[in-house]
């Protein structure tokens, strides 16, 4: 197992083991196969561990697993606390008593603000008094490390990591979400300024192995050097020296043992210029089919209304080539889960974002089309039930 240090030097496993994807028998996690790969990942180097507050079911059975086993000095524990439920300092301390005890610890490792998608709210969070929270936690020993997860454009995801003094962050990234998500500008940005990144997707949920496209995976197949789609989608991150952890949702010992071995022998820097050609060939056989030619560089941003056109565009993509699912909760998390609305629904086609899009896409129009496809009656209803939350 290779390791990456954190911001305080601490040695953090490159591969990570991401608990949302456990699988389950009759609605509940399974505990014997949850138990199995758990024992077999920390013996072969994992020390990260990462789960949240509304994964149904995980905070507890990773805490009965560790205490079971024994294991929790060994590994570094990182979940969540689900700012979007809480509504004072008292409801932020309610929460994080529950996590302790689902997770029958008395501290967490590594604590993020989960989904913390624009810096208004993390103002509204300050004003909660969560700024004096953290350094009480912190001083008691009951945290110690805090970050955030993000899901969003890299402009916002600057404008968070200037907000306050991050222990580290946790952002979706891979070969296909180069230029959008936070982006290789704000991963690199975070890193500049000493900030470990966590990765999440880093294989877009499965879409780089799953539903790669046939073109992408002979072209894959083709190239001397003999990866699966996995472990190309693993090597391209880990070649980044602003990576510090890749989380993986491992549930097979199969997927965990192929993750295990690039963890052992992949380093910084050993890609060439045939490696990324080969990467941007994959790249241009998925976007074949992608609907709207947005490469998430930026340039259309700030709009006037708010409306998060590169987000926006991305969810968009995903609808018409992975799963809908995915791409509807996206959707939500980039226009939705935030303070004020960014939605296709709010442009007022004033054309300002086309003047600067360097790839000339019509940018009113796919909206419109955004609209009609994706602010379905249940993501109106879904809207209007965030709002009234807010308010409230």
């Amino acid at each position: 197992m290779n390791y990456r240090v954190d911001k305080y030097g601490n040695r953090l496993s490159a591969l990570g083991f991401g608990c949302m994807r456990f699988q389950r028998k009759n609605g509940k996690v399974d505990m014997e196969l949850a138990e199995k790969l758990i024992r077999h990942a920390v013996e072969s180097g994992i020390n990260y561990f990462d789960t949240a507050y509304i994964y149904p079911g995980n905070e507890a059975a990773l805490g009965e697993i560790f205490e079971k086993t024994g294991l929790r000095d060994k590994v570094n524990i990182a979940t969540k606390l689900p700012h979007y439920l809480i509504r004072s300092r008292e409801g932020i301390e309610k929460l994080f008593q529950e996590e302790l005890r689902r997770l029958r610890t008395d501290h967490v490792d590594y604590y993020l603000m989960h989904m913390l998608n624009d810096a208004e709210k993390w103002q509204d969070l300050r004003a909660m008094g969560v700024e004096d929270w953290i350094r009480e936690k912190k001083a008691s020993g009951a945290i110690g490390q805090i970050g955030f997860s993000y899901h969003g454009n890299s402009e916002n995801f600057c404008k968070i990591i200037d907000a306050y003094d991050w222990d580290f962050c946790q952002v979706q990234y891979n070969y296909l979400d180069e230029h959008s998500q936070a982006g290789r500008r704000g991963v690199e940005y975070a890193h500049s300024k000493g900030i470990p990144v966590i990765i999440m997707e880093p294989l877009r949920g499965g879409r780089l192995v799953n539903l790669l496209p046939d073109k992408a995976k002979q072209i894959f197949e083709s190239y001397p050097e003999k990866l699966s789609p996995a472990q190309w989608g693993l090597r391209w991150l880990w070649d980044q020296q602003a990576v510090t952890v890749i989380l993986s949702g491992m549930n097979s010992m199969g997927m965990l043992q192929e993750n295990l071995d690039m963890a052992s022998r992949v380093q910084v820097g050993e890609l060439n210029d045939e490696h990324r050609e080969l990467y941007a060939k994959v790249v241009q056989a998925i976007n074949e089919s992608v609907k709207v030619g947005c490469t998430g560089c930026g340039y259309c941003q700030p709009c006037p209304k708010g409306v998060d056109i590169p987000g926006i565009f991305a969810a968009y993509n995903r609808w018409h080539g992975e799963d809908k699912f995915g791409a509807f909760m996206d959707y939500l998390k980039c226009t939705t889960f935030r303070k004020n609305a960014t939605s296709a629904g709010n442009c007022i086609a004033c054309g300002k974002c086309e003047s600067h899009c360097p790839q000339s896409i019509e940018i009113r129009k796919q909206l419109k089309d955004v609209c009609k496809t994706m602010e379905t009656p249940l993501y109106k209803l879904i809207s209007r039930c965030v709002k009234i939350f807010v308010r409230f």
